[in-house]
């Protein structure tokens, strides 16, 4: 686990310092990032404005659900650049290279690009919930709990997606397309879905589990409702993981020579 966790920051340390080669180009897109949440934020606010109830939901509720999700997405999507294109890394053969590495295959898989740009979200998040969402020490522990819950739920969702190439060729499209099914789920208020929407938010688009809950355990704490959620996160995860090294059995050689600088 220290040599997983030395070889991660190491991982961060090196693209962060590619990165700030083009500071400039990185300060814009993490900007834009920024500004893209904050849109979404005016939007909601104006909504509320107009209707300042749905079924018990009021604007508090739509801020915390969107710092949660923004938070533990830009911390999957951020340190963790290769998740959301592992299904093209598989189709196309790229797997080849870190396989003759002595590194934990995944793990290196994983964190080999940032995205960079995904640290506007962290940002967002965190400011939204700092400075509108009455913070307390327990409440700002709380809130970084539930965001790593959020992360290892994208994380464990991403991976899984991604491992279907390992079945069904090359995956990418509809890895994508339940991504961003996910994230949508994940940014609008629990009492607009209803009956099997619902069903599939709590287990194949586990989005209840990224922001509903999370916003729940937010408003009025729960620690039945926190263990579940830490389970759900810590098992996600693992299952994702167990379907990777399941299929990289099935692994063929994509007979590339794939090279790093």
């Amino acid at each position: 686990m220290r040599a997983h966790a030395r070889f991660f920051l190491d991982a961060v340390k090196t693209n962060l310092q590619i990165a700030l080669e083009y500071r400039a180009a990185l300060v814009s897109q993490v900007i834009g990032m920024l500004l893209n949440d904050i849109i979404w934020i005016i939007f909601w606010t104006l909504f509320f404005q107009r209707f300042p109830v749905i079924q018990g939901w009021r604007i508090d509720d739509v801020l915390t659900m969107w710092a949660i999700t923004a938070a533990g997405f830009g911390v999957a999507v951020g340190f963790f650049g290769n998740a959301p294109q592992l299904a093209r890394i598989i189709a196309q053969g790229e797997l080849d290279y870190y396989l003759g590495l002595p590194k934990n295959v995944l793990l290196h898989v994983l964190i080999s690009k940032m995205d960079l740009p995904a640290l506007g979200d962290i940002l967002f998040g965190l400011g939204i919930f700092l400075g509108f969402l009455h913070p307390t020490p327990e409440r700002i522990v709380l809130f970084l709990v539930l965001a790593l819950c959020g992360t290892a739920v994208f994380l464990g969702f991403l991976i899984a997606a991604g491992s279907l190439a390992f079945w069904i060729g090359n995956s990418d499209g509809l890895t994508q397309q339940l991504f961003n099914g996910l994230i949508s789920l994940s940014t609008y208020p629990s009492p607009l879905f209803h009956g099997w929407v619902k069903v599939i938010m709590c287990s194949l688009v586990p989005a209840w589990f990224i922001a509903h809950l999370p916003t729940a355990l937010l408003h009025q704490f729960d620690l039945p409702g926190l263990l579940l959620e830490i389970g759900v996160a810590a098992g996600g995860l693992a299952l994702g993981i167990g379907i990777f090294y399941r299929g990289l059995r099935r692994y063929e050689s994509g007979s590339l020579m794939v090279l790093r600088s």
